[in-house]
């Protein structure tokens, strides 16, 4: 498929077309160069989040336009690049985020010099073009002070090394609340199902919708999943546990290369005590290690989450510190972003149909 190159010499893309001078920043859509894919099917730091996949259901839900900054020339092989999308809000402005409901997104480059000189580049059109800000979230990037980006945000992150055979990975999770829970779950008969159908999405998003509202937040749209489910074919799984035929917990997963991220999870509280959650993940790292997966990518935890931390904790996998950079520092959260903080009792007590329609209407603009 042919590269294509953005008209924009506020940011110093090269125009190819208008036989531009070639400087050090071009611009080049993801979805339609094959350059990209072919960069993150070889970056050792490519994740889920960078694949053309992910992309193209982020932009067919929610209508955000990624674009890659990459100081590789037209016509031969992408050697870096930073991935970005275009968020564009009436409700809470214009910004430009890498990447919006991702955990992570790595630049990927070969050294911070590279990195920083893509930065800059950003950074300028910011300042240029009036957007409130640009946020990047990598998961091991530190930004150098001259880069003008300031820490907009710190999480936990954790990995689980599934190289281990399986009874010594049982016996490193915590006694108590993990290999007990497995147990007490076999013992009440809980049946287990994977896939990507209808059948499993339903009851999956009919937990997402009582898990979202325990915690004050509607849940994501619906369309998501679907997209999600088109995007990635059997790259990514529904698990859904049952008692008899109630559903009692479910998460879903996806993979790329030799890992498997953890995406999402919910349960219908009444029956945590089951222990349905623990034995998705031990079935989804028996699955994963059985296709020769060598990573469970637990995904970032908010910094005060000290429950959903010691739950990552007690599997046994790595923690460290994942840092968002932003720029500029001074961006202050727009005023749809404060209401939706002070909504948290209203989505506890909604009806089912009101959150559909909240998700709906809202999280293209809260990325």
């Amino acid at each position: 498929m042919a590269s294509t190159y953005g008209i924009d010499r506020r940011m110093g893309f090269l125009d190819e077309s208008a036989g531009g001078i070639a400087i050090n920043a071009f611009r080049v859509d993801p979805l339609q160069d094959e350059r990209w894919r072919d960069l993150v099917a070889r970056h050792p730091d490519a994740s889920v989040f960078h694949r053309v996949e992910w992309l193209q259901a982020l932009k067919d839900t929610y209508g955000y336009q990624p674009f890659v900054v990459t100081s590789t020339p037209p016509g031969v092989p992408l050697q870096n690049g930073i991935l970005v999308c275009e968020v564009c809000s009436l409700l809470t402005g214009k910004r430009l985020v890498s990447l919006p409901f991702s955990d992570h997104c790595e630049p990927l480059a070969s050294c911070p010099e590279e990195v920083n000189e893509l930065f800059a580049t950003l950074v300028d059109r910011v300042a240029n073009e009036h957007w409130r800000y640009v946020e990047f979230r990598p998961v091991s990037y530190s930004a150098d002070a001259d880069t003008g980006l300031r820490p907009g945000g710190a999480y936990h992150f954790h990995r689980l090394n599934l190289g281990p055979d399986e009874q010594t990975l049982f016996r490193r999770f915590h006694k108590d609340s993990i290999q007990r829970k497995i147990v007490r779950a076999e013992r009440e008969g809980l049946r287990c199902e994977q896939g990507s159908s209808n059948e499993l999405l339903d009851p999956f998003y009919q937990l997402l919708l009582k898990t979202r509202r325990r915690h004050g937040l509607p849940p994501q749209p619906r369309k998501w999943f679907r997209n999600l489910i088109a995007a990635f074919g059997a790259d990514l799984n529904i698990w859904v546990a049952f008692k008899k035929e109630t559903p009692v917990a479910s998460i879903l997963t996806i993979r790329h290369t030799k890992t498997l991220v953890y995406k999402y999870g919910c349960s219908d509280s009444r029956y945590n005590n089951l222990g349905g959650i623990p034995l998705l993940f031990w079935h989804a790292i028996r699955d994963a290690r059985a296709s020769d997966i060598k990573e469970l990518d637990m995904g970032r935890s908010d910094w005060n989450n000290s429950g959903l931390v010691k739950f990552k904790d007690r599997w046994g996998a790595q923690r460290s510190t994942m840092k968002y950079w932003r720029y500029p520092s001074t961006a202050t959260p727009s005023r749809w972003q404060a209401l939706a903080g002070r909504a948290k009792r209203l989505v506890m007590a909604a009806p089912d149909c009101v959150l559909v329609m909240l998700s709906n209407l809202a999280y293209r603009h809260i990325a």
